[in-house]
């Protein structure tokens, strides 16, 4: 077998099969993140990437961590709804002081990258946190 051959089956195995939870510890490390407010001790099984609250409210299950460049209250309220416990902001932005309480209130854990949301996507998927499966046939 070819080294690309064995890397495929492995991607495949950890994306499809495995069960690949992911510290949000490690998600700060590997994004270059900060910790805006919240526990850093919790595990997410997918990422979502959007700043379409309408698709998030659609396609989002539990344990997924949202990444948006949008820094609203709507972000939080859509997370609220949907029992999400974590989102990571991009392309260093930082919400408002409401914004960060309001997530306190409701225990949903923020963390700010430099990073694009595409460039965070890509990161965490290729460190094998698994994508959410919304195709459509």
């Amino acid at each position: 077998m070819t080294l690309n051959l064995c890397y495929n089956i492995v991607k495949y195995i950890t994306n499809n099969i495995m069960e690949a939870f992911m510290e949000l510890e490690k998600v700060l490390g590997l994004i270059d993140g900060e910790l805006l407010i919240g526990d850093i001790n919790r595990s997410m099984n997918t990422a979502f990437s959007s700043d379409l609250m309408s698709d998030v409210l659609a396609f989002v299950e539990e344990d997924t961590v949202l990444i948006t460049g949008l820094i609203n209250n709507q972000v939080i309220r859509t997370a609220e709804m949907l029992d999400l416990k974590a989102i990571i902001f991009v392309r260093g932005k930082i919400p408002a002081d409401d914004v960060i309480k309001m997530a306190e209130m409701k225990d949903i854990t923020l963390l700010r990258t430099k990073f694009t949301l595409f460039e965070t996507s890509g990161i965490l998927y290729n460190n094998g946190l698994g994508a959410l499966k919304i195709y459509h046939e």
